[in-house]
């Protein structure tokens, strides 16, 4: 089972504040991803300042988006 994201930030340098159903915060990195496919267009900060949440995940204004489970094992908690 996964947990589903309530709440995304965009913060600086590409990365995001993630905030999941149990109230736990943790911080992803979008860098190793904005070489691939339809992420190289979040590499414009306009659009990438676009995220938001969608359903138990996040997407962008361009419709990319990223599945819970993948943003919550390669994400670092916030304490």
């Amino acid at each position: 089972m996964y947990l589903s994201i309530k709440d995304v930030k965009p913060l600086e340098n590409y990365r995001l504040l993630l905030t999941f159903e149990n109230g736990e915060k943790r911080e992803f990195d979008m860098k190793p991803y904005l070489d691939f496919g339809i992420f190289q267009e979040l590499k414009d900060l306009r659009i990438f300042r676009t995220v938001k949440t969608s359903f138990d995940s996040i997407e962008w204004e361009n419709e990319a988006d990223f599945d819970p489970e993948i943003l919550y094992q390669k994400s670092i908690k916030i304490d």
